[in-house]
């Protein structure tokens, strides 16, 4: 996989009928740019938050959805009755529902700007140069 470390965030796409994102991302160093995208696919929901021209990327982490349940406790609580993520009538119904669809919780941060977090079934890096 390609390093997105300080790359720029230039723009990204919610594809919600095909469940997926993408991160249009830039690097520079000297008069190169290299062109890179993010791929979230199977994406059942995200959270972006500062998004500022120049958002730089630091690093995308995996982790798994306890840590989400945790990171997330207030939100999931809030949203509840709203059927976000999904419907469920406890933490633990969902906890289940997420394991066994086999969700993983990617966590964006930032040196500047854009940071936050999808919960997808896989993602990857693509380098277009």
């Amino acid at each position: 996989m390609s390093n997105i470390h300080d790359n720029e965030i230039i723009s990204y796409k919610v594809n919600l009928k095909n469940q997926k994102i993408i991160i249009y991302t830039e690097y520079q160093k000297r008069k190169i740019t290299k062109k890179t995208d993010v791929i979230f696919y199977d994406v059942l929901v995200h959270f972006f938050e500062n998004e500022l021209p120049g958002s730089t990327i630091l690093d995308i982490d995996e982790h798994n959805i306890n840590q989400f349940i945790r990171d997330n406790s207030k939100l999931l609580e809030q949203r509840k009755d709203s059927c976000w993520p999904i419907d469920y009538n406890t933490i633990e119904e969902l906890t289940r529902e997420l394991l066994k669809e086999q969700y993983s919780y990617y966590i964006i941060s930032s040196s500047y700007g854009l940071n936050g977090w999808v919960l997808a079934k896989s993602y990857e890096i693509i380098s277009n140069n």
